[in-house]
């Protein structure tokens, strides 16, 4: 917050932009209602415990009229709660990134619309993620045997693994540090996983507008 607050003022924005640290679960403590006439939000809300408070924080904060437009996380209609490969990928997405159960894109939209919003678009941007002149939002999480890429490929991880390990053990990397790097490879596996089977996006998006 203090760096993106003195970025700011070093180009000339500090009287039109401002860093904030807050609690999208309570805005309206934060702020006054009817203060914001626009509000968006990429890959965060997903985190929310509870998305129409959410939404309805936002709601708070926007003029009448107002616009919020939003990327979320969510399962598509080709996940099945039944398919023991789905759950498990879906698990892994969650553990891996801190996130509470995640949702579909009706229960999203059911939220917005509990929360007093009227909804005006939503689409899932990466709906022709395997579309031949489409690069597929996970590309860089497959790895290639490149300079660039190498590190995210199976051997990257397990060498970049071995490293965090030695890191811990002679205590340079704090205890824990391999356990992380564990978990946030199984991630990056699930999310290739997820965005494959098409189970999966990260890019759920929403305009919605604050009635007058």
């Amino acid at each position: 917050m203090k760096i993106g607050n003195k970025y700011n003022e070093q180009h000339g924005l500090a009287d039109v932009c401002k860093s904030h640290q807050g609690d999208f679960q309570n805005l309206s403590d934060q702020w006054e209602e009817a203060s914001f006439d626009a509000a968006f939000a990429v890959e965060a809300t997903c985190h929310s415990p509870d998305k129409t408070k959410c939404f309805s924080e936002v709601l708070k904060i926007l003029k009448p009229g107002g616009l919020f437009a939003n990327y979320e996380w969510i399962v598509t209609d080709k996940y099945s709660p039944s398919n023991p490969t789905h759950t498990r990928i879906k698990e892994g997405i969650e553990v891996g990134n801190g996130l509470p159960t995640l949702a579909t894109a009706g229960e999203v939209l059911d939220a917005v619309r509990a929360a007093g919003f009227e909804v005006v678009d939503a689409y899932d941007a990466n709906a022709g993620v395997h579309s031949p002149n489409q690069i597929p939002w996970y590309d860089t999480l497959t790895g290639k045997f490149t300079l660039g890429g190498f590190r995210m490929t199976w051997l990257g991880r397990v060498i970049t693994h071995l490293f965090v390990s030695v890191l811990e053990l002679v205590r340079i990397a704090p205890r824990g540090t391999s356990k992380i790097s564990s978990i946030l490879n199984a991630t990056a596996i699930d999310l290739v996983e997820g965005g494959k089977r098409e189970i999966f996006t990260p890019s759920f998006f929403f305009v919605a507008r604050k009635p007058l």
